[in-house]
């Protein structure tokens, strides 16, 4: 294969720790998992984080490192037998060297099921190699706890753009493995805005600014500027996997960005879980849930607004229901705040849970007799028991619209004028910021 068909990405991988870029929580000098690696005594672990942040990297300058053996497998595409002929390679590796266990990488453990899993057990228990898996999805979901309690997880983060513009500087100019044959020159800002645009993959990183360069070279230029950049690269790369850990950080974002009448950071939020390719109707439920749960009868008109909205965007579709998407949520974060609606419906059926189960009043009963109708009164309410024992569970806000409901439910009902028994929540968020 020519060298230039091999990807920059590849190309570039590093050789050595200190070429090693971000995860500087792990691998920065101290960090724990350095100082394993540097001592020779890595454990085995998980390597758990998004697609492009050097895991498989990492696995390799482990194992090179600490001058063992490197089995690698692929859990996508591996059967059971490939998986056993590991297990027993790694034995007559640890006996030939010694008793120096080998390192057996396994790219997207999770693929594995449970009996897969089980395989690689007991040598990891014995130490007869040591394990090694990269994971994109939650290991403390998706491995098995059998597995996982022999295992550490280490969690690999998104590069920072300082993290990249080294390894972007040393790519454009490295004449053996990088991009120096075009000897084209690029400003800081220029790779900085590359980094920035590559969401913290350094494979996408490397990847744009390999085709931008080819541009630019091929365009008869001797520097890559943003043009170059903005004309091969296009938008963002942005991470987001609909149905992974992203997809429930940034709806829990867009949720709590709301509850803290943030409105900008709530259409910030929205845009990323529309530009992601969330559904629609995903974005919906989360909108009319924190209508109820956190504007409440503070504003009623919120959850009219949320429902209504949650229809026209339906259907209308993308891109015109971003607008009215973007409508209702601000309306819910500039709107004042109540979660009195939400706790007392749980105190009411904590109640029930625990056993108070009440009987009808008779007066209420279909057969019954003795009920008033409030409308024959010209206040159109009248005093008469509801519950055999009275309870108390709702606790009114004082904003906005609730402040003029407490205030009738304390002409009518004598136990909204008496202290609140101890509710377990203010029932407002307090004033607005």
């Amino acid at each position: 294969m020519k060298e230039f068909e091999v990807p920059l990405a590849e190309r570039m991988r590093p050789r050595m720790l200190d070429e090693y870029c971000g995860q500087r929580h792990l691998m920065g000098p101290g960090a724990p998992l350095r100082t394993l690696i540097e001592a020779g005594r890595v454990p085995s672990c998980i390597l758990y984080g998004p697609p492009g942040v050097g895991k498989t990297t990492l696995v390799r300058l482990i194992a090179g490192r600490t001058e063992r053996s490197l089995l690698e497998i692929n859990a996508v595409t591996a059967k059971v037998a490939e998986l056993r002929d590991l297990v027993e390679e790694a034995k007559r590796l640890k006996a030939m060297s010694g008793g120096t266990s080998a390192v057996a990488f396994v790219d997207e453990l999770y693929h594995f099921n449970s009996s897969q899993q089980n395989v690689l057990l007991p040598s990891v228990e014995r130490g007869d190699l040591i394990l090694i898996g990269t994971t994109t999805e939650n290991p403390r979901y998706e491995i098995n706890k059998t597995l996982l309690s022999r295992m550490i997880v280490f969690d690999l983060h998104p590069l920072e753009a300082d993290d990249l513009l080294p390894l972007l500087r040393r790519a454009l100019r490295d004449g053996e493995r990088g991009l120096g044959g075009l000897e084209l020159d690029a400003s800081d800002a220029v790779l900085r805005s590359l980094a920035l645009s590559s969401g913290g993959d350094v494979r996408q990183a490397l990847t744009r600014l390999e085709a931008a360069a080819a541009f630019a070279a091929a365009s008869g230029g001797t520097e890559l500027t943003e043009g170059h950049v903005e004309q091969v690269a296009g938008s963002a790369h942005i991470r987001f996997d609909r149905s992974g850990d992203d997809h429930y950080a940034i709806a829990s974002a867009l949720i709590k960005s709301i509850r803290g009448s943030d409105p900008d950071a709530a259409l910030y939020w929205l845009s990323r879980l529309l530009k992601g390719g969330e559904d629609i109707r995903f974005i919906c439920r989360r909108i009319l849930i924190s209508a109820a749960e956190d504007i409440g009868l503070a504003d009623p008109a919120a959850l009219q607004i949320a429902a209504a909205a949650s229809y026209a965007a339906d259907m209308t579709g993308l891109p015109e229901a971003r607008i009215i998407l973007s409508e209702a949520v601000i309306y819910l974060a500039a709107a004042p705040k109540s979660n009195s609606a939400y706790l007392a419906v749980d105190r009411a059926m904590r109640a029930i849970e625990k056993g108070e189960l009440q009987p009808v009043p008779h007066h209420l009963r279909p057969d019954g007799s003795g009920y008033l109708y409030p409308h024959d009164d010209p206040r159109h309410w009248l005093p008469q028991k509801y519950l055999e024992v009275p309870r108390r569970f709702y606790h009114p806000g004082s904003l906005g619209y609730e402040e003029r409901i407490a205030s009738r439910l304390r002409r009518l009902w004598r136990r909204f004028s008496e202290p609140p028994e101890s509710p377990g929540g203010s029932g407002s968020a307090g004033p607005m910021p």
